[in-house]
């Protein structure tokens, strides 16, 4: 395969992971970044190790009061764009650190960086650029439900042709992309959502476990994550993952301030642990033909306070033999593998493979399970 030129949406954790992660996968040249605050490109390559330095801590803190402007007025755009406060990776700005990042530069964020330049349309110069660029992967918040399927239908617009990856956790979403379908084949898109750990990972596993069935009974994913040493740039992933708590909504998340997250959090003593969670590797099983929705369970556990994992991370296939017995096929992930390895690998995984289809001339909505053997 020639060398895959790509582009990162949002440099929090998943983003700054991703660039650092591909600098250990052949065949990846990461030639453009952004964040709500600037935008880097070379077409010949970025320095990763320089971005990354530059953009250390580049994190969110809590919601900033001030008015909401309507879609197509916000100031930067790649934050939701009917809150122009929020920041790359899912949580919003403040007033001490008005830019959502902590500043470790001159300036915050990639304009801190010597390859970066301030602007106020991020994405709009990306897509700018994107006849240069094979893949972009989506490393941005989803707190509002369809930021990410409208980012993916402004580059369709623009005719990008080429992959578009996502790492989004809710089930809800895969439905706003399949709605888009036909305008992203039409461009001649290859989106792959869902594409991290769970989703993508773990679903990749459930459909390999699968083949052992002819029919699937129940697919249990148990997830657990220690998160010390990467909390500060996995803020708005945390904040993402209280809104599937009891009590938590979408809605309640996002309001919610550092200070009370952090009250949470130690109400907890720094132990999340979540049960039937509203994750897509229920959809995206469903439509590879897997299992019903409603048979796929997800939950886990999150230590914000180690780095060792809580819990060792599983996945359980549950089923009928060919010879009809009834068995379970179980994939483990070793606990010395990371949550960055976990997500950022096979992100970076799946945009090959959507890259191999794209050339393929095979458009439109995949998920990861879809790129796995059919069942």
């Amino acid at each position: 395969m020639d060398d895959i030129r790509f582009a990162v949406l949002g440099t929090g954790g998943i983003g700054r992971r991703t660039l650092e992660v591909s600098q250990h996968k052949d065949g990846l040249t990461a030639v453009a970044a952004c964040d709500r605050n600037g935008v880097a490109l070379d077409h010949d390559g970025l320095d990763v190790d320089e971005l990354l330095e530059a953009t250390e801590g580049n994190i969110a803190s809590g919601p900033q009061s001030g008015p909401e402007q309507s879609s197509g007025d916000e100031p930067r755009d790649s934050g939701p764009e009917d809150d122009p406060d929020m920041a790359a990776d899912g949580g919003t700005a403040t007033a001490e650190t008005a830019d959502g990042v902590k500043q470790h530069g001159e300036q915050a964020g990639i304009v801190a960086s010597s390859q970066g330049e301030p602007t106020e349309t991020p994405i709009d110069d990306i897509i700018a650029e994107s006849d240069a660029i094979n893949a972009v992967l989506l490393a941005l918040p989803n707190l509002e439900h369809d930021f990410i399927p409208r980012v993916a239908e402004r580059f369709a617009e623009a005719d990008y042709e080429g992959v578009m990856i996502d790492v989004l956790k809710r089930s809800r979403v895969i439905g706003m992309l399949d709605d888009r379908e036909d305008l992203l084949k039409e461009s001649g898109i290859t989106f792959v959502c869902g594409a991290g750990a769970t989703p993508g990972f773990l679903t990749g596993a459930a459909a390999l476990a699968a083949q052992s069935f002819v029919e699937v009974e129940e697919v249990e994913i148990w997830w657990g994550v220690g998160l010390k040493s990467g909390y500060e740039d996995n803020r708005g992933t945390v904040r993402e993952d209280i809104a599937h708590l009891d009590g938590y909504d979408i809605e309640t998340a996002r309001e919610m301030s550092e200070a009370e997250i952090e009250a949470l959090i130690d109400e907890h003593d720094g132990v999340l642990e979540f049960h039937d969670m509203e994750h897509a590797d229920d959809v995206l099983l469903e439509r590879a033909g897997i299992c019903d929705a409603e048979d796929v369970h997800v939950g886990g556990v999150l230590d914000v306070r180690s780095d060792e994992k809580p819990t060792t991370t599983t996945v359980s296939v549950t089923g009928t033999t060919f010879d009809g017995e009834t068995g379970t096929n179980t994939f483990e992930l070793d606990d010395a593998t990371s949550m960055e390895a976990n997500v950022n690998g096979p992100a970076l995984g799946y945009l090959k493979a959507g890259v191999r289809n794209n050339r393929a001339g095979h458009y439109g909505v995949f998920g990861p399970a879809d790129l796995m053997p059919g069942f």
